[in-house]
């Protein structure tokens, strides 16, 4: 049997690193309460929409957004950013 076949097997790989975003639509802002204008990750995890208050949220565009709000994520997808924007609120890169 070949050496290389013998030894063990050992290598890297990014699972131990990689970072999963807390992911929410912004159909899902209906289901706040009214009083509710600014979002963060900290105002989802309260209301149960996302498991914890991480620091990776992403909002994506499934849904209507009918009032404004003030949302505070890492990344937004363009229609999420631009039904946020039309809707009369503000899209906010956080770091």
């Amino acid at each position: 049997m070949p050496l290389y076949r013998k030894l063990p097997h050992r290598g890297f790989n990014q699972a131990a690193f990689r970072v999963e975003p807390l992911i929410v639509n912004v159909g899902d802002f209906a289901r706040l309460d009214p009083s509710v204008v600014d979002i963060t990750a900290e105002v989802l995890a309260v209301a149960g929409l996302i498991r914890h208050d991480g620091n990776f949220l992403k909002v994506l565009g499934d849904g209507e957004v009918t009032r404004a709000f003030n949302v505070t994520a890492v990344k937004f997808s363009e229609s999420a950013k631009a039904k946020i924007e039309k809707a009369g609120g503000k899209a906010v890169i956080a770091q």
